[in-house]
């Protein structure tokens, strides 16, 4: 199933392949996660500098499959000389001579937002590059409401990616503000986190290292979260960082149908009292 990243653009599937789950493998076995994923319709595949070594396994993974793939990549860098340098090499990294959607990464306090937009930020860059053709589309992530909402009033991005998340939009009133605010401002609206359920117990086995917090694997309850999340008005989710977990969202999504009463009603029950990784 396909969605439009915006009115008139490129059609992304619901599930996006989150670049970690490629960190720190064999690259036979980035390959396999890659092929799987594109047999199963998946074409939206998100990257950062930050992760590790993923974009070195995902360019040569990707590259059979990389005209028809929406490819977004990350920058960490707020200044217009530090952005240029790291899309020349997330662009080298990844075997490819442009970006289908280059982003803010991880945009998290108002101070941020003034460096980006003033002369010699980042959005310099950014704008440069999408006058030559090397990204088409700007946006932004965010793990803060005030950040995101900012960016989006200072700006017309095209497309936000927040952690549009059932626990902290329910029982943390993190997100609708964003979601609100997106809408207004006709940026599409991207998922992450949809998998995340609350922080790791201090002492808990931690089964998923690549997650920081503690994911949901339960299969019954994951297909709720997720429905959750697909039944916003967002383009696509991004499942964590692990394989294991991609599949499970990529298998969930395939059957997916609007949220229900019931569902939704299930859900509630579910998380009562589940604390939120993010609040408002």
């Amino acid at each position: 199933m396909r969605r439009p990243y915006r009115a008139g653009g490129p059609e992304l599937s619901i599930i996006g392949f989150g670049g970690i789950v490629v960190s720190q493998v064999e690259q036979s076995e980035a390959n396999d996660s890659v092929a799987w994923a594109v047999d199963r319709g998946v074409n939206y595949f998100d990257v950062a500098p930050t992760y590790g070594n993923a974009q070195e396994r995902l360019g040569p993974a990707l590259r059979p499959y990389r005209e028809q793939s929406f490819l977004a990549c990350k920058t960490t860098r707020r200044d217009a000389a530090g952005a240029q340098a790291e899309l020349e090499e997330s662009l080298r990294l990844l075997q490819t001579d442009r970006f289908d959607l280059y982003q803010l990464h991880g945009v998290s306090h108002d101070e941020e937002v003034e460096t980006i937009l003033a002369p010699g930020g980042a959005m310099e860059t950014f704008l440069k590059a999408r006058e030559e053709g090397k990204i088409g589309h700007i946006g932004f992530s965010a793990h803060s409401v005030s950040a995101a909402l900012k960016l989006l009033d200072a700006f017309a991005f095209d497309s936000v990616l927040f952690p549009f998340n059932c626990v902290c939009m329910e029982n943390g009133g993190f997100g609708p503000q964003v979601m609100e605010k997106a809408i207004e401002r006709g940026a599409a609206r991207l998922a992450l986190k949809v998998l995340a359920w609350t922080a790791w117990p201090a002492d808990a086995e931690r089964p998923y290292p690549k997650c920081w917090y503690q994911p949901v694997d339960d299969r019954e309850r994951a297909r709720m979260a997720l429905t959750y999340a697909l039944s916003l008005p967002i383009t696509a989710a991004i499942p964590p960082g692990d394989d294991r977990l991609f599949r499970l969202a990529v298998e969930l999504a395939l059957q997916f149908v609007p949220i229900t009463n019931d569902t939704r009603e299930a859900l509630a029950q579910e998380m009562r009292d589940v604390e939120p990784i993010f609040k408002a």
